[in-house]
């Protein structure tokens, strides 16, 4: 892992949550790479913040995000923190035209389902 990164792990653990609200802390804390106990104070951190609000699930929490907070530092604090959240979801994959769809629609271009750059999307 690099010595630093661009995102706190405050970001990295709401980016696993965004991406599966249901998560166990100890995925959480696989996949942002700190250990458990630093997981549940994160998310101890998000949830006092108002950023999380856990519900129980079964054995399980499964959290919601609050997404128009605003991030917490000053240069910052007139962003929501679901404008950082829309960045980071992952993307769809580019699925090309079916052949009939290409014939119907022309260049067929109508067809991209995914969100895919204009100049890949041209073939330029």
């Amino acid at each position: 892992m690099p010595d630093w990164t661009f995102l706190t792990n405050h970001a990295h653990v709401l980016l696993c949550i965004a991406r599966d609200p249901g998560v166990r802390i100890r995925d959480v804390a696989a996949r942002v790479q700190i250990t458990e106990r630093a997981a549940q104070r994160i998310l101890a951190d998000l949830t006092a913040a108002g950023y999380l609000t856990a519900s129980r699930e079964g054995r399980r929490n499964r959290y919601r995000l609050n997404p128009t907070l605003p991030l917490r530092h000053p240069l910052e604090q007139d962003h929501q923190i679901g404008e950082i959240l829309a960045v980071f979801q992952p993307a769809l994959p580019y699925t090309a035209p079916s052949r009939s769809e290409a014939t119907s629609a022309g260049a067929g271009r109508e067809g991209v389902t995914a969100a895919v750059p204009e100049e890949l999307a041209r073939g330029g």
